[in-house]
């Protein structure tokens, strides 16, 4: 072979080590890059489990009825569903006017309430998800059989429509004022573990054709006026 071709044979042959060592250090590159992915998932995993802030785990109150989505107060023949967000203004009005209505009618055994917190009017509490919060307390005092009493004294100092709501530390504090202190709901309040079951109630109240709170239904069929006049006529009227 002569010098020339000799010299043309190594410079191909450094071309070719070149682009192999280029291949080498890209897949290098895109592996590191890969692992630093992984670790960095990894560790958000690990951050989200240990914070027990995982938005993603639902856990339903196994006091819940109604396909987990409501709390039952009294166990009348007659079924009435009340869907109510905790910052609604006209569901504040539902329960001054009607709500000791139908909590008499519970009473006496003629009728079964299934209270179905939602939350529509997030977009109300200037960030701070009141509604998905309060309905999220509500499942955790229904969870202790105190459903009612932490719905009552939520609607008693309901807050106004664009404003941040009741902090997480007011709820606890109103809670304790109607005998709801145990350690359990105190956690349950500030880690939010009912939120993602507020979530999925609210969806559900969706899914069934519902737009809009309070929405009442008695006996299955929705009452378009649901004062108490009316709601006790339809009680009557589904009661035979």
């Amino acid at each position: 072979m002569s010098k020339g071709k000799d010299r043309a044979a190594k410079a191909r042959q450094i071309v070719a080590d070149q682009k192999a060592a280029e291949r080498r250090r890209t897949v290098t590159l895109w592996t590191s890059v890969a692992v630093v992915l992984v670790l960095f998932v990894a560790g958000l995993i690990g951050y989200t489990v240990l914070s027990g802030k995982d938005d993603g785990t639902l856990v339903i109150p196994s006091a819940a009825v109604d396909e987990g989505t409501a709390f039952a107060v009294g166990s009348g023949p007659v079924v009435v569903d009340v869907y109510e967000d905790f910052m609604c203004p006209a569901c504040g009005n539902f329960e001054t006017t009607s709500g000791p209505a139908l909590k008499q009618l519970a009473d006496s055994g003629k009728i079964t309430i299934r209270f179905h917190p939602v939350a529509i009017l997030d977009h109300f509490s200037k960030g701070t998800e009141y509604s998905t919060r309060a309905a999220a307390a509500s499942a955790a005092a229904g969870q202790e059989g105190k459903f009612t009493e932490l719905h009552d004294v939520l609607y008693a100092n309901r807050p106004e429509e664009n404003t941040e709501g009741l902090s997480n530390t007011k709820i606890i504090e109103l809670a304790a004022s109607v005998g709801l202190t145990s350690d359990t709901f105190v956690a349950a309040v500030n880690e939010g573990t009912y939120e993602p079951w507020a979530t999925r109630a609210t969806k559900t109240f969706s899914d069934r054709g519902y737009t809009g709170t309070p929405t009442v239904l008695v006996a299955g069929q929705k009452i378009e006026k649901p004062t108490t006049d009316v709601l006790t006529e339809a009680v009557t009227r589904a009661a035979g």
